[in-house]
């Protein structure tokens, strides 16, 4: 049940935008082996001058095109999948749309259970 916000620059048209979500999504469902029909994706788009990053902190060199995924997660997963994850999304995002990986930033943090609602006002435990 992983919830993601996307994060970049304004300017990409519709398909990218689309692209981007199904190369996230995708990855998901490969390597956190989430069901396909769970999708929660949130894109923020941003004024240039309205995302700040630093070209080259461990990494780089980033562009305008730079992306940032925060993934809020319920279920922890291990480092190796963790890895594995950033391997894949990067590969699928780089051959479906060109975004090169030193442009893609992601984060994930985990959440209990009782931490989510999907609806109606119940919990989730």
């Amino acid at each position: 049940m992983p919830y993601a916000r996307i994060s970049l620059q304004r300017g990409k048209p519709a398909h990218y935008l689309r692209a981007l979500s199904q190369g996230l999504h995708d990855a998901l469902v490969e390597t956190f082996g989430i069901p396909v029909g769970d999708r929660f994706h949130v894109i923020h788009q941003h004024e240039p001058g309205e995302l700040f990053v630093d070209a080259d902190y461990l990494g780089g060199p980033r562009s305008a095109d730079y992306v940032l995924i925060a993934i809020t997660g319920g279920k922890p997963r291990d480092t190796v999948t963790k890895r594995r994850f950033y391997h894949v999304l990067t590969q699928r995002l780089s051959a479906s749309i060109g975004l090169d990986p030193e442009d893609v930033m992601i984060v994930i943090s985990t959440t209990a259970p009782e931490d989510w609602s999907f609806g109606g006002g119940r919990g989730n435990e």
